[in-house]
């Protein structure tokens, strides 16, 4: 729920359009509206300048389905680590909802956030092929959430000319994403090399040694390069959501 939307109810009790009772009929679901599974947090978008994005692992399809509807009254929804199966359920009562099956991630954009200009640019960067799928979580977190998001895939230390190949593309972002497994370099490198902060991504992809991602993980957070912050092993959401607060914050000045 927007700032806008409360003060639009409040103009409209002034001008006399609504009466008292319908404004209040309109906002007595907040601060959160209580379905008995789940108590979805309306105000969150006022507070922290993003709605509530919804956490499907774990729910059933008909609760994913239930706070997707809810939460489409009041604008644009996100559900991350989402299934085919969540989706079916979210398209009988959205059919306009959008499923980004490598990201796992279901949106509905809200008609009042459809043309909305970019709040800032994010490039989000893979050091392997078989990081994309978290790559891509935190590129569709980025673009649901108002960025403009530059991919730039494959691009890791092994062969590393093609990152210096697109160097500049990567450097024109506000917000660098830098997803990467195995040993995790690629962080490092790109925090020397660009001026935006540098958001690292450690994922699972790596062999015994890798230890599920903790490897990758450590040696971004060992890294000697300023500017780079870590989020956890495969949080491509964490990083999308970051960059977008960051986007949202040199926007506002």
């Amino acid at each position: 729920m927007k700032e806008e939307y409360i003060k639009r109810i409040i103009e409209d009790v002034k001008k006399g359009t609504i009466s008292e009772e319908d404004a209040y009929e309109q906002l007595k679901e907040l601060p959160y509206k209580g379905m008995g599974f789940a108590n979805l947090d309306l105000h969150r978008q006022i507070r922290t300048g993003f709605p509530e994005v919804v956490y499907c692992e774990g729910k059933t399809p008909e609760q994913v389905r239930d706070i997707f509807e809810a939460l489409a009254q009041h604008g644009t929804v996100m559900g991350t680590r989402a299934t085919k199966n969540d989706f079916a359920a979210v398209l009988e009562k959205l059919p306009e909802a959008t499923y980004h099956e490598a990201a796992r991630i279901i949106v509905y954009k809200g008609s009042a956030d459809a043309d909305e200009a970019p709040i800032g640019t994010v490039a989000v960067v893979s050091a392997g092929t078989a990081d994309i799928p978290v790559a891509e979580e935190a590129a569709v977190t980025a673009e649901s959430l108002g960025n403009k998001v530059i991919r730039v895939y494959d691009v890791g230390v092994s062969g590393i000319h093609r990152l210096f190949d697109k160097l500049e593309l990567i450097r024109s972002a506000d917000v660098v994403i830098c997803v990467a497994g195995m040993e995790g370099a690629l962080a490092s490198v790109i925090g020397g090399l660009v001026a935006a902060p540098v958001i690292a991504v450690p994922t699972s992809v790596g062999y015994g040694a890798n230890f599920g991602g903790l490897s990758a993980l450590l040696s971004m957070l060992n890294s000697c390069a300023n500017g780079v912050s870590i989020v956890n092993i495969d949080n491509g959401f964490g990083a999308g959501y970051t960059a977008s607060v960051i986007n949202k914050r040199l926007a506002v000045r």
